[in-house]
C-alpha cells in the first residue's frame, strides 16, 4: 500500500524543461509574424528600420527587446546626402585648382614667349644696325619668324663660286658676325647652307648636298672661334637645291637660293605654350 503511494507521489512532478526552447520558438514566429505585416504594408521606411533591427539582432546577439531605436531613415538619408555634397564640393574645389594652376602655367609661359620674342627684336635691331653701317644691304636680310630670328646671307659674302671655304677677304666678317651671336643667357643657333639648282661635279663635291653642309660646317667653325660661344648650342644642316626662296628660272633668283642661314632660336618654343 505504501508503495502505491510513493509511486502515485512521483508522477506528480512532470519534467518542463521543454517550455525553454518552445517559448523560444514562439518568439521567432512572432518576429517572423511582424515581419511579414510589416512587408505587407509597402512602407519603405518601416521596412528599412525593421531590416536594421534584424540585422543588429543576429549581428550582435542582442534579444528583439533589447535592441535600441534605429536611426530615422529620415536621418539616415539626409546624413548621406550631406556627405555627398561634401565630397562633390572637394571633387569641385580640387578641379579648380587643378585648373588655376594649369591657367597660371599658361600665363607664365606666355609672359615668357613674349619676353623672348622682345630680346629677338633687341638681337634683330642691333643685326640690322652692323648692316647698314657696313654697307651690306641686298647682301644680308633678317627676319622674325615663328621659329625664330633668322638671318640670310647671299653665298657671294662669304664664298667664291662652287667652293665651301671662306675667303681670307671674308674672315672679318664671319668674325664680326660671331660677336654678335654672343647673348646671356646663350641661344640655340642653326646654321643652314643651300644652293641653285645648277648641277655640281667636281673634285671636291659630288652633290650641292655636300656642298650645302660644308659651307655651313665652314661658317660654323668661323663663328666657334669665339671663345664665348659654346659650341654645344650650335648645329648645321645642309638643304642643297631642295629649299629655294626664289625661282631658279633666272640668274638673279639662283643667287638668292645661293646662301647660308643663321636661325636664332626662342627659349620658348611655340609648342611648349599649348
Amino acid at each position: 500500500m505504501s508503495k502505491r503511494r510513493k509511486k502515485g507521489h512521483e508522477d506528480e512532478h512532470v519534467d518542463e524543461s521543454w517550455l525553454l526552447p518552445y517559448a523560444d520558438l514562439l518568439t521567432l514566429l512572432l518576429a517572423l509574424f511582424i515581419v511579414l505585416f510589416a512587408s505587407s504594408t509597402v512602407n519603405a521606411q518601416k521596412f528599412q528600420q525593421l531590416s536594421k533591427v534584424f540585422n543588429g539582432i543576429f549581428a550582435s546577439g542582442e534579444g528583439v527587446m533589447e535592441y535600441s531605436k534605429p536611426q530615422p531613415a529620415d536621418e539616415y538619408y539626409s546624413g548621406k546626402i550631406k556627405a555627398d555634397q561634401n565630397k562633390e564640393k572637394e571633387n569641385k574645389s580640387e578641379s579648380t585648382e587643378e585648373k588655376d594652376k594649369e591657367q597660371e602655367l599658361k600665363d607664365h609661359l606666355q609672359k615668357l614667349k613674349l619676353e623672348d620674342h622682345e630680346e629677338l627684336v633687341q638681337v634683330q635691331e642691333k643685326v640690322n644696325a652692323y648692316i647698314q653701317t657696313n654697307h651690306l644691304n641686298g647682301k644680308f636680310a633678317t627676319s622674325l619668324t615663328t621659329e625664330g630670328l633668322l638671318l640670310t646671307i647671299r653665298d657671294n659674302v662669304l664664298f667664291e663660286s662652287g667652293r665651301a671655304d671662306i675667303g681670307e677677304n671674308n674672315l672679318k666678317t664671319a668674325r664680326e658676325l660671331s660677336d654678335l651671336l654672343v647673348m646671356d643667357p646663350p641661344r640655340n643657333i642653326i646654321i643652314s647652307g643651300h644652293t641653285d639648282n645648277v648641277p655640281i661635279h667636281n673634285s671636291n663635291f659630288s652633290s650641292n648636298f655636300e656642298l650645302s653642309v660644308m659651307r655651313a660646317l665652314n661658317f660654323m667653325k668661323i663663328i666657334l672661334e669665339n671663345n664665348q660661344l659654346d659650341p654645344r648650342n650650335f648645329s648645321v644642316k645642309g638643304f642643297g637645291e631642295y629649299k629655294p626662296i626664289a625661282s631658279n628660272d633666272t640668274s638673279d633668283g639662283k643667287a638668292k637660293n645661293r646662301r647660308v642661314e643663321v636661325l636664332i632660336q626662342p627659349r620658348v618654343l611655340p609648342s611648349d605654350s599649348n
